[in-house]
């Protein structure tokens, strides 16, 4: 089976999912929530989907198996993924999100959640051995096209509501504010949410063709067209989604996108919250600006999540967690002006987006001030595509080979006085610079990510680091 776990779901080729491939997980996955008691024969899972060409025809797919399996699906169609996670709960629902989030159309996934919320890395490893025992077995691996009753009004309704009643109404009045909405699943909902705060909004970019927009390593296309946006239609602001809508792009007033782990870090300030909880590809300033703990982790969500529920067990309160795509994930209620908004351990994008907006809008502050008051090493991230996972294993198993391989590797950054094998290879250089090298966990690429005092520093060493990886050879 090519499919495989990666940092967030099953990630494979569209043409292997529309296939027996998501039969096969879709059996394995009921399998595993009658056997743990999850659900009950006739449970309720619902499907979510993304606009990839290729995710109605593997929701379908889904559908029909879980329903040979013996539970009920509900479809969801195309919503947010944090909006399926959402209702699922509130339904006591397990859910399956069929979306290959930012990587691009030839490839897909499903994300998994039970009724508690989204499924761990114990539960991956035992989906991965059912669906091994099930791989000859012909009923599980059929595909066919099944149907079930439409929850998609009700499912979005809820999740819009949840963020509705967040910011007074007149909470962006006097503001523009556009909308990158391309073909994220989030593209009308953030239309009419940003309405409801008496923002002037202004739609860009529809698109009926998917484009696979990663908020991590935001594009060269993408950047020119958040520029031109910005100036001609004299924006305060431009707001965007990955493709699924679990991770948050957010543009200053020229254009130039906020990183992830900064939306996160003023969420945490925005929510006062006591414990945060982000991977080590976070900007490593974040310990000196968040006033509560501060967790370190592995990438992938399932990674953070355990460690936010790792803390609540041991007493903790207002527990939060991001990663540097900006995602955004709550362990516990916080209170929030005179409400509670409700936990919701899933990545989320509408909340470091509004969060980030409030906080810069509410004190009279341009995006871009509110970045520079911030004060955190410049970090980037970019990432070279169709670079074979069987390269990048090798070139971080030579670095990790011995000493000499990984000075002589990379000298040409300079000379190295610290190191992190937590997830992939982070170096601190002596000078205080920091490279960190990671392999993609679902796809064909490698990750390079820097810091450094000032923007042009962080550039030169992203330049170097990812010259340095397109010239490697085993």
């Amino acid at each position: 089976m090519a499919a495989k776990f990666g940092t967030s779901g099953l990630r494979g080729l569209s043409s292997e999912l529309v296939g027996p491939v998501s039969a096969l997980y879709a059996t394995a996955f009921a399998r595993m929530l009658l056997e743990k008691g999850h659900l009950q024969p006739g449970g309720l899972v619902l499907i979510g989907q993304d606009f990839r060409p290729s995710s109605p025809q593997i929701a379908a797919t889904v559908m029909a198996a879980l329903r040979r399996a013996g539970l009920m699906p509900l479809s969801c169609g195309a919503l947010p993924t944090p909006a399926l996670a959402f209702y699922g709960h509130h339904l006591g629902a397990a859910a399956m999100m069929v979306t290959g989030s930012h990587i691009p159309a030839d490839r897909n996934g499903i994300k998994f959640y039970r009724p508690d919320g989204e499924i761990d890395k114990a539960d991956e490893e035992a989906l991965t051995a059912l669906a091994t025992t099930l791989v000859d077995d012909e009923t599980a691996n059929r595909v066919e096209e099944g149907s079930g009753e439409d929850h998609s009004v009700e499912a979005m309704t809820l999740f819009f509501k949840r963020y509705a009643g967040l910011l007074a109404a007149d909470a962006f009045k006097g503001r523009s504010i556009g909308v990158y909405q391309h073909s994220s699943v989030a593209r009308e909902m953030l239309v009419q949410l940003l309405d409801t705060f008496g923002a002037k909004v202004v739609p860009l970019g529809w698109s009926d063709d998917f484009i696979p927009v990663d908020t991590e390593a935001v594009s060269q296309e993408t950047l020119e067209k958040l520029a031109v946006w910005a100036g001609d239609h004299d924006l305060d602001a431009i707001v965007s989604t990955d493709g699924d809508a679990d991770r948050p792009l957010l543009a200053d007033e020229t254009g130039q996108p906020l990183r992830g782990d900064l939306l996160g870090l003023i969420t945490a300030e925005y929510l006062n919250a006591a414990t945060v909880v982000t991977p080590v590809t976070s900007n490593s300033g974040i310990e000196h600006s968040v006033k509560g703990k501060v967790i370190r982790t592995r990438v992938g969500s399932p990674y953070v999540i355990a460690a936010m529920q790792q803390a609540v067990a041991e007493g903790a309160d207002r527990v939060m967690g991001f990663e540097a795509n900006g995602g955004l994930m709550l362990a516990t209620d916080f209170p929030v002006g005179s409400g509670t908004l409700a936990a919701l351990p899933t990545r989320d994008c509408i909340l470091p987006l509004l969060a980030t907006l409030s906080t810069a809008f509410g004190g009279g502050l341009a995006l871009s001030d509110l970045v520079a008051r911030t004060a955190m090493p410049v970090a980037l991230a970019d990432r070279l595509e169709h670079y074979a996972q069987e390269r990048s294993s090798a070139f971080m198993a030579h670095l990790r080979s011995s000493e000499a391989a990984m000075v002589e590797t990379l000298a040409p950054l300079g000379p190295i006085s610290a190191k992190s094998d937590i997830d992939g290879l982070r170096l601190t250089l002596s000078d205080g610079r920091i490279v960190h090298f990671r392999p993609s966990g679902n796809a064909p690429e490698m990750r390079c990510y820097v810091e450094a005092a000032t923007l042009g520093e962080a550039e030169d060493l992203l330049r170097q680091g990812l010259a340095l990886l397109s010239a490697w050879q085993a």
